[in-house]
């Protein structure tokens, strides 16, 4: 496979535009599809004032089944241009994302997670016919069933949520104000532009940087913008000039982070496994140290071969822990504490010392 051409906006249809990418190319897919929305009319506020929706060509489709060939074409055609250990993510309102998850699973996709994006000023249900619509979906998908060595950066994410496992629910506003391209009247340049810190977060959650994005619904760049800042690649397609043009000037003003800015918390999946008997191997601790509960009022001794012991409980860090607190489980690693002239510490501080000495050996 030849060199992919990347940071690049391709004007065409997207599907014939993905039948010329090379297979297997790139990492993520981020794809905001027209989502066929299928108004019966105008939109009118209380003040009888137009709303302006969307009702461009490119979402009307002369039914579902002929949205549902459009969507498995250029679904599949994604699937082909991912890499093995790619994943893909779609967007879509209860129009349409319901035909689009079942078409995901009919190709052999991978659902791993929905995502609600929770807007913080919907616009209202100005007839009142019906709860305000105050949410989108978003569905992460891997290329294919088995497949774990998709990129999911949690630890990223679990630091991005004030240190707590982050959510399948996010809140964000709508993209107004100075983020919200529009054209020289004043009126917004294209209908549905999405908010750049929604494309933040699915980039740093599920990529690394020089990774290859590809959105085959670029409108105006929100995905390239994000993907310029945060230091991936980005491929995208897009058939309407005028979005392209934008785009690509949007893109241009973008200042990437520098490569320190973008280092993110690692993953401890990724580290390599210490298990607590080569902290005693090493010397770190010895037999016969004691080790203690956070707040000194438990004990246990080590042995030669990395077991505890404490009066008739013997096992490993996990299991005396639970069995002491009569716990279904424990991470032995933050319960356990052993004694420094500034107090008790937590053995997973010899657990990180010693990853780090093996980094500088292995550098």
């Amino acid at each position: 496979m030849g060199a992919i051409a990347t940071n690049t906006v391709i004007l065409g249809d997207c599907i014939e535009s993905l039948k010329k990418l090379p297979s297997k190319s790139v990492d993520l897919v981020f794809a905001d599809p027209p989502y066929n929305l299928q108004l019966g009319g105008d939109l009118l506020r209380p003040d009888n004032s137009k709303v302006d929706a969307v009702d461009d060509e490119w979402d009307r489709f002369d039914s579902f089944e002929t949205y549902d060939r459009f969507t498995t074409a250029w679904m599949s055609e994604c699937q082909r241009v991912l890499k093995d250990d790619g994943a893909m993510w779609v967007i879509g309102s209860y129009h349409n994302i319901f035909r689009v998850g079942a078409i995901l699973q009919t190709l052999g996709f991978w659902i791993l997670n929905d995502i609600v994006w929770r807007k913080s000023n919907p616009m209202p249900n100005f007839k009142g016919t019906r709860f305000t619509n105050a949410h989108e979906t978003l569905i992460w998908a891997a290329k294919g069933r088995g497949s774990r060595r998709y990129t999911f950066n949690y630890d990223a994410m679990k630091m991005a949520n004030d240190d707590l496992q982050m959510r399948s629910d996010w809140t964000f506003p709508l993209c107004t104000g100075d983020e919200r391209l529009k054209d020289e009247n004043g009126v917004k340049a294209h209908p549905t532009q999405k908010p750049e810190a929604l494309l933040r977060r699915v980039i740093l959650a599920s990529t690394k940087p020089g990774d290859i994005i590809l959105d085959p619904f670029f409108g105006t760049g929100t995905t390239g913008a994000a993907a310029k800042q945060l230091g991936r690649k980005f491929i995208g397609l897009e058939r309407e000039e005028q979005y392209a043009t934008l785009a690509r000037e949007r893109i241009a003003k973008v200042v990437p982070l520098t490569e320190a800015d973008l280092e993110t918390m690692g993953s401890k999946r990724s580290e390599p496994r210490i298990p607590f008997g080569q902290i005693v191997e090493s010397g770190l601790l010895r037999p016969g140290d004691m080790l203690y509960c956070s707040k000194g009022e438990r004990s246990a001794r080590v042995r030669a071969d990395g077991s505890l012991v404490i009066g008739d409980m013997a096992g490993s860090i996990h299991k005396v822990g639970a069995m002491i607190q009569s716990a279904p489980a424990c991470n032995g690693w933050t319960y356990w504490h052993f004694k420094t002239d500034k107090g008790l510490a937590p053995i997973d501080v010899l657990r990180m010392k010693m990853r780090s000495s093996l980094a500088q050996l292995a550098a």
